[in-house]
């Protein structure tokens, strides 16, 4: 599968936040989790760095978003509930670092992310992908106090 790299636009991000509903414990990321979430996610203001990633028959499939935070490039991003845990997650998380470091012309030695500490199955295939945990901390969303990991990456630009 290619994915197809588009800036964000109102379609997409209010397919995303309305209709993609995750099972289960998994909820927590569905985007109406939370207010403020939501109301940032659906603001066009906010979409500079935000991209819709579609697949070849141009269907919505996930979407990432970079951020960047004394220099070092942050990833967010999300899968369409219907294809997580069926293999996609390695070829997807993989083809959105090297879209970021494309279109930013990043050229730092690591990348950063952030996941809940619930999410045993992201931080599997996080460390897969050459991820280890910096730091453990707790957060304040979805009307509650989480555990979350911050995870790096080294990049090897050879």
């Amino acid at each position: 599968m290619n994915y197809n790299f588009i800036k964000m636009n109102k379609d997409y991000a209010e397919e995303i936040a309305f209709d993609w509903k995750y099972e289960g414990k998994y909820s927590f990321y569905d985007t109406t989790a939370d207010k403020e979430d939501l109301k940032d996610f659906l603001d066009p203001s906010k979409w500079t760095n935000t991209f819709a990633v579609l697949d070849n028959a141009k269907e919505l499939i996930g979407f990432f978003s970079y951020s960047f935070k004394e220099g070092i490039m942050w990833i967010g991003f999300g899968l369409k509930p219907e294809l997580t845990g069926q293999g996609y997650g390695k070829k997807f998380v993989s083809a959105g670092i090297k879209k970021g470091i494309e279109i930013y012309s990043y050229d730092k030695p690591y990348i950063m992310l952030a996941v809940a500490e619930f999410n045993k199955r992201a931080i599997k295939l996080y460390k897969k992908l050459g991820f280890k945990t910096v730091e453990r901390y707790k957060q304040k969303t979805n009307g509650g106090e989480y555990k979350f990991l911050r995870m790096k990456k080294i990049l090897n630009f050879n």
